[in-house]
């Protein structure tokens, strides 16, 4: 049974940082690539940031370019997405996104997610 559980949001101040952690079991991590997403009220769900299953390469919104940072620990099973000079748009419900294709399947998992709010 694959499990993908998002930790580590809350409500910080502008201009203040968190670390949020996802972890997933049941499944192969060094073989899945992980994404961070994120939904705020009223919005579509969009990407945050990305990295591939070694952890060689990211890719990130351009709204969180020099601010978010992702991070992949294979040997614990877990991505990191650190938050730096949050601002209230980034006020949203953040995602984690396990995937992977082998063999001409799609493997897909999801975490249910973990809320960040900033505000003073």
């Amino acid at each position: 049974q694959v499990q993908v559980v998002e930790s580590g949001g809350g409500l910080v101040q502008p201009g203040g940082s968190l670390r949020l952690s996802c972890t997933a079991s049941g499944l192969t991590f060094s073989r899945y690539a992980m994404t961070w997403y994120r939904q705020a009220p009223g919005k579509e769900r969009e990407l945050v940031a990305a990295i591939t299953s070694a952890g060689e390469s990211t890719n990130y919104a351009e709204a969180v370019k020099g601010r978010f940072t992702i991070s992949k620990d294979n040997a614990k099973n877990t991505v990191y997405l650190q938050m730096n000079s949050l601002k209230p748009e980034d006020t949203a419900v953040y995602y984690c996104n396990a995937v992977m294709g082998y063999a001409g399947e799609f493997y897909d998992y999801w975490g249910q997610g973990t809320q960040v709010t900033v505000s003073s």
